[in-house]
């Protein structure tokens, strides 16, 4: 079983930085993927930003370029760097994983999330 626990939000400016932290239990090198997802009061759970294992990434619209997910092996912690922080990126902020096994089996894991809230 993978274990996933989220850290580094908090209450910021519209305009200002962030930086979320995942902290994993095995190593994240092995993952097939790793994701940040965010969830809104009322709204659907939606695809943030994802790391595959080549370390390619990918990026919702409405974070290009403002967003950055990166990941630091040796620390088993995957990372989104969150900079122009806007009222509307306010939500509950979760990690995923997702562990690609022997014979195409995959599992989906989740962390307990971490509150961003920007204020207008």
């Amino acid at each position: 079983q993978v274990q996933l626990v989220e850290s580094g939000g908090g209450l910021v400016q519209s305009g200002g930085s962030l930086k979320l932290s995942c902290a994993a239990s095995g190593s994240i090198s092995s993952f097939f993927s790793m994701s940040w997802y965010r969830q809104a009061p009322g709204k659907q759970r939606e695809l943030v930003a994802t790391i595959i294992r080549s370390g390619s990434t990918d990026y919702a619209d409405s974070v290009k370029g403002r967003f950055s997910i990166s990941r630091d092996n040796a620390k088993n912690t995957l990372y989104l760097q969150m900079n122009s922080l806007k009222f509307e990126d306010t939500a509950a902020y979760y990690c995923n994983a997702v562990t690609s096994l022997i014979g195409g089996v995959r599992r989906n894991y989740w962390g307990q999330g971490t509150q961003v809230t920007v204020s207008s």
